[in-house]
């Protein structure tokens, strides 16, 4: 089955994000939206894994989150991969804790290279809430005049204190997620 890990937003960042996709979607872009029940914020992408294989996996993430304290998450500023003057993908960006979610997939990347059979993704990671894709290069272009006016967006911020494993199936009104196993952030906050 399709699987990554990831950690969920908060009520807060989740309302602000649906805000802003209807922000954007004002520009007259088509676009395919993230679901609000969707978003989150993807540490590793495992893509298509064996049942057998997932205990191996939620004990590399348990490994991984051992010792982590729970730890604010502050969801603010919008761009676009590639880049924001060519939009296919719209995000909202993570300051504040961005640098422990790379922590976060750093330990469970190198926990899963451990059990053989995954590699580590070439590019580097970029902490982000996907709020949707951009169908064509016109609507990309849209959306281009748009994104400068909302560098200063804030989403608001939650506590991460746990790490899931999801499941994605692929249906015909976009993936539907299950969570598969969790590992709480139980570490001491003052470390």
């Amino acid at each position: 089955m399709r699987t990554f890990i990831a950690v969920e937003i908060g009520d807060t960042a989740r309302t602000a994000a649906i805000a802003l996709q209807k922000v954007l979607a004002r520009t007259g872009a088509s676009v395919k939206w993230v679901e609000s029940n969707s978003m989150h914020v993807t540490l590793v992408f495992l893509g298509e894994v064996d049942d057998r294989e997932l205990p191996a996996v939620f004990r590399a993430v348990s490994k991984a989150t051992a010792g982590e304290a729970p730890f604010p998450l502050h969801v603010a500023g919008v761009g676009a991969f590639p880049t924001p003057r060519r939009p296919k993908t719209l995000w909202a960006g993570i300051t504040e804790g961005a640098d422990r979610l790379s922590r976060l997939h750093e330990r469970i990347n190198t926990h899963l290279v451990d059990l053989g059979g995954y590699r580590r993704e070439e590019r580097a990671y970029t902490p982000h809430l996907t709020l949707g894709r951009v169908k064509s290069e016109e609507d990309g272009n849209l959306l281009a005049a748009e994104l400068p006016k909302h560098l200063a967006w804030n989403g608001g911020q939650t506590v991460v204190s746990e790490v899931l494993v999801f499941s994605s199936e692929l249906k015909r009104d976009g993936p539907e997620y299950t969570v598969l196993g969790r590992a709480e952030l139980l570490g001491d906050p003052e470390e």
